[in-house]
């Protein structure tokens, strides 16, 4: 069964009005403080709903359905250390951007450390989110080009040539109301589409439970004798060498998890950009710590997901299924079984999360950029309609280097380049919570001990990744960790040469 053109034009119209309702909620900017922040108006739950849809984009969509269809439930520890990092997160880091005025998570190591560390980390930043981005942009164009290609409408032309067209559909239209509407308009669009992501999401898990023959009893009978319901895992039995290589044990899920989030809720501006929107620090608090509870909810819902395919398929292998990757079983679902219509609102759900993803990365490049960059170094004499006006080009500008590099990635399909460019993060978080960190628990370091504690640890992930062998989740404990000790090493050798002198 293939796409009707009930479907392709749900999917047009929901596209259209998605971009020209963002543009007109952002309309009337007059500041870079109503472009990047919304005025700090916006109400804690669209922020909540925001950090929410941020997070999540087609790989996510169905990723996860794929991971519980060939696993387990156990990545639902690292959900419960997702949560504990941001109540951390909200009682460690956003008291310290709330003592001034502050607009952008770096601007708090400018006002720690100096204008330097604030430009380091700043542009490693935007460096980390144009490969990270640039690849997921490029892998969201994968399943919806497999999708798009059942229309018959594009029968001529090659899956990559479908996916490039895919890539434009989603980038030229978010660039649009982003460039207008700015974070205001990212924000309550994240709402929407959030919301028409997880409602797509619940109809496809009622219509698969409907097939079954018992409905949810089908999946439990189906998945329970493989434990694939199990979601908790001591690791007992393991050696220590192997206990530290498997990252969903439950220690280093929650703990890994914990700091994972207090790094990339805390320190990456993608996030804190949403949480510096609110109005005070009581409302930032509300929206990082319930943002928690609804990821950990919403990767439950995709996780089920993941179960009720593998009843509906009669735990088929991918082979069987005509798949190369777990990622794909959802989509076959969706192209093969849904009915008309009901098939064009579930790809419609998979461009909103996708619209989502790029629009929270245009905005936060773009204030990065404009913020932390050029408005120190060029900003004297400018107005503040001077700087709207270049925040704007600086949105459209990123917005063509993440289509390109989109682009660029897809002739490294399945290589070591698309697995570089998504770990990137593992490089460089544990290098920016340690920097925040530094700041926070040792008064006597000094930028200089701050960017050679920086880039020690940079090299450090980049041999410990390249060499030893732990679990994901750790890489950032470790690096945050050289950080703050490297720093403190620094400044004491610092005092004693000037106690010396």
């Amino acid at each position: 069964m293939g796409f009707s053109g009930l479907d392709i034009a749900i999917v047009v119209v929901y596209m259209l009005i998605s971009t020209l309702v963002g543009a007109y909620i952002g309309r009337n900017q007059t500041s870079t403080s109503d472009y990047f922040l919304g005025g700090r108006q916006i109400p804690w739950y669209a922020v909540t709903f925001s950090i929410v849809a941020t997070e999540t984009s087609v790989l996510t969509f169905i990723g996860m359905p794929g991971i519980a269809y060939l696993g387990n439930l156990t990545f639902l520890q690292l959900a419960l250390g997702y949560i504990v990092g941001r109540f951390l997160v909200a009682y460690l880091l956003l008291p310290a951007y709330y003592r001034g005025d502050i607009f952008t998570a770096y601007h708090y190591l400018e006002q720690r450390f100096g204008r330097g560390m604030r430009q380091t980390a700043s542009t490693t930043f935007m460096v980390t989110r144009l490969l990270a981005d640039g690849v997921r942009l490029f892998a969201t164009a994968i399943p919806l080009a497999l999708i798009l290609q059942t229309s018959g409408m594009f029968s001529d032309l090659t899956p990559a040539q479908v996916s490039g067209l895919a890539i434009f559909a989603i980038g030229l239209l978010t660039i649009f109301y982003t460039y207008f509407g700015g974070i205001k308009s990212v924000i309550w669009m994240d709402v929407v589409q959030m919301a028409v992501y997880i409602g797509g999401a619940l109809l496809a898990l009622y219509l698969m439970l409907d097939q079954l023959p018992d409905g949810f009893a089908s999946v439990t009978a189906a998945a329970a004798p493989q434990d694939k319901l199990a979601w908790l895992n001591w690791g007992a039995g393991l050696s220590w060498s192997e206990f530290i290589k498997q990252p969903y044990t439950f220690f280093t899920a929650l703990f890994g998890g914990a700091v994972f989030s207090l790094a990339s809720h805390g320190t990456d501006q993608l996030i804190v950009q949403r949480v510096l929107t609110c109005k005070d620090l009581r409302a930032s608090r509300l929206a990082i710590t319930t943002s928690g509870v609804a990821v950990f909810l919403q990767f439950v819902l995709f996780l089920i997901i993941g179960s009720a395919l593998f009843a509906f398929y009669q735990g088929a292998s991918l082979q069987d299924l005509g798949q190369l990757r777990a990622d794909g079983i959802f989509p076959k679902f969706i192209v093969e079984e849904m009915p008309n219509g009901v098939r064009g609102l579930l790809v419609a759900a998979l461009f909103a999360a996708a619209m989502s993803t790029l629009s929270s990365s245009l905005s936060s490049l773009s204030s990065a950029a404009v913020l932390d960059i050029y408005a120190p170094l060029f900003g004297d004499g400018k107005s503040e309609a001077d700087l709207l006006r270049i925040s704007r080009r600086v949105t459209l500008l990123w917005g063509f280097v993440l289509m390109g590099a989109a682009l660029f990635f897809m002739q490294f399909e399945g290589g070591t380049v698309v697995e570089l460019a998504l770990g990137i993060a593992s490089y460089t978080y544990g290098g920016l919570l340690g920097s925040f960190l530094l700041g926070l628990v040792i008064p006597a370091a000094g930028q200089r001990d701050a960017i050679i504690a920086f880039v020690v640890a940079l090299v450090t992930m980049t041999l410990l990744i390249r060499y030893v062998q732990i679990a994901w989740p750790l890489y950032t404990v470790v690096g945050s960790l050289t950080t703050i000790l490297v720093g403190w090493i620094s400044s004491k050798l610092r005092s004693g040469a000037m106690h010396a002198g």
